[in-house]
């Protein structure tokens, strides 16, 4: 594909002259065709449009059977900028691709084809205008895969099934390496974001494992480094495709087996971070109606928590946003927030770190109302948890993990009446010892504070916090 073909604009191909009577001279179209070309062909908008309102369902017989028929680069890209032209000036239009006199013809096929046979100029321009024609359909038409076909006469046909699924293949063949360097990924989030909507899509679409498609497009605006000389537009090209991007989150946040996905995603901490800096009050809302939804979900609750949400929730309800919409989900959140802390008991939540064997900085290690309150607990299942924390000194090559761990069994051996006895008994000096040599600083602190306490005893230990 050669740059200038895809750099073309809608208004450079339509200056262009098609040779309409060469085709019908070669019966390529009829002389019917012919006449609503003349008609129609270079005409002002006011007069194609009073045509397209008289007799609209005849032009679009027209172009989908050039499209079906006709094979020159020229043409097909000069009937798709017709078609984008006219639905471009109005949307409604869509709708006259699904008028009964159009029965017979199949409307999708040729768009279709395309999406995988044309230039990049081609392929975008069917697919917008596919997204289009598939959104205005009346929602009884031969009801998507409800109903399968409505008559025997549509069989032979390009079903709204195949064209969906056709769509969400080459949508996600674009996330993965697009035709276009800067256009191929924000076309087909932009589809997408108008296309999710249908239940077909999204299921085809984690079918397609496209959700981790989305994922790595999370990200703060302000990060993306752009030449100073375009940064104006293209921060603002940045900023839609993160709209849209959280936009196609949002709607997948509705079906089950996308939360499912998210859940083990990056989503939310990316999702966090960019609700964290941003000012745009469409991107601030889209997020928060996301959150909305996942909060009651699964380990959702948990995320969000551990990443700082309440208080990210409570700066952003500081904000005075015009949009009210916002302002009641923020509450919402809020609320939902709320309830989640005081339902996460901190020792489960501390268990499930422990057994996840990923330990980090979180809040409740140093806290010491939570050492004294959950203490007793470290006793169930025969000191379970502390097992282990110790298990995880022997296996684990995170440094992080390793210095939490030491850290742990010092505060462990600090407010447990036998401490010392226990940890000894578990054979966990040796492990701890080990770590004092260790190349991270942190780690070799974290394990010395440890050994100082398993020798000095509770009494002395108090001096030594860290």
């Amino acid at each position: 594909m050669t740059m200038d073909q895809a750099e073309l604009t809608t208004e450079q191909v339509l200056e262009r002259d098609i040779p309409w009577e060469t085709y019908m001279t070669t019966k390529l179209i009829s002389g019917k065709a012919l006449q609503l070309l003349r008609r129609y062909d270079k005409r002002p908008e006011s007069q194609r449009a009073s045509l397209l309102d008289d007799d609209g369902p005849s032009y679009v017989r027209v172009f989908v059977n050039i499209l079906r028929d006709i094979f020159k680069e020229e043409t097909v890209e000069y009937v798709l900028s017709l078609i984008d032209e006219m639905l471009t000036a109005n949307p409604k239009r869509a709708r006259l691709f699904h008028d009964n006199s159009l029965a017979n013809e199949d409307i999708y096929e040729p768009f279709l084809r395309l999406l995988w046979k044309g230039n990049w100029f081609i392929q975008e321009k069917s697919c917008k205008i596919l997204a289009r024609i598939v959104s205005a359909r009346p929602k009884n038409q031969y009801g998507g895969a409800v109903n399968g076909e409505a008559s025997d006469s549509k069989s032979k046909f390009t079903t709204i099934d195949d064209v969906l699924k056709g769509l969400v293949d080459w949508l996600c063949a674009q996330l993965r390496s697009p035709s276009h360097p800067s256009r191929g990924i924000p076309t087909a989030v932009n589809c997408l974001a108008t296309l999710l909507k249908e239940p077909l899509v999204r299921s085809s679409f984690v079918q397609a494992d496209g959700v981790k498609l989305l994922i790595p497009l999370i990200n703060p605006v302000s990060n993306q480094t752009t030449p100073i000389a375009s940064s104006q537009s293209n921060q603002q090209q940045s900023m839609q495709l993160l709209y849209e991007t959280c936009l196609c989150i949002w709607l997948l946040s509705y079906y089950e087996p996308a939360i499912e996905y998210l859940a083990t995603s990056r989503c939310v901490p990316r999702l966090t971070e960019v609700v964290k800096s941003s000012t745009k009050e469409k991107v601030v809302r889209v997020i928060v109606m996301t959150f909305k939804n996942l909060l009651p979900k699964g380990t959702f609750g948990v995320q969000m928590v551990d990443l700082g949400m309440p208080q990210i929730v409570q700066n952003l309800k500081a904000h005075a946003w015009g949009d009210e919409d916002l302002v009641e989900a923020l509450n919402q959140l809020d609320e939902g927030l709320k309830d989640n802390v005081k339902q996460m008991s901190s020792f489960e939540k501390y268990k499930q770190e422990v057994l996840l064997g990923h330990l980090d900085w979180s809040p409740v290690h140093k806290d010491a109302f939570f050492w004294r309150d959950n203490i007793n607990n470290f006793e169930e299942n025969d000191f379970q948890i502390l097992r282990v924390l110790i298990t995880i000194l022997d296996t684990s090559n995170d440094p992080r993990s390793l210095a939490v761990t030491c850290f742990d069994l010092s505060q462990f051996i600090q407010y447990h009446p036998s401490g010392r006895i226990i940890v000894n008994d578990l054979k966990a000096k040796e492990r701890v010892m080990k770590l004092m040599n260790h190349e991270n600083a942190e780690v070799t602190k974290n394990a010395l504070l440890c050994i100082q306490r398993l020798f000095l005893g509770a009494k002395y230990a108090s001096f030594l916090q860290a």
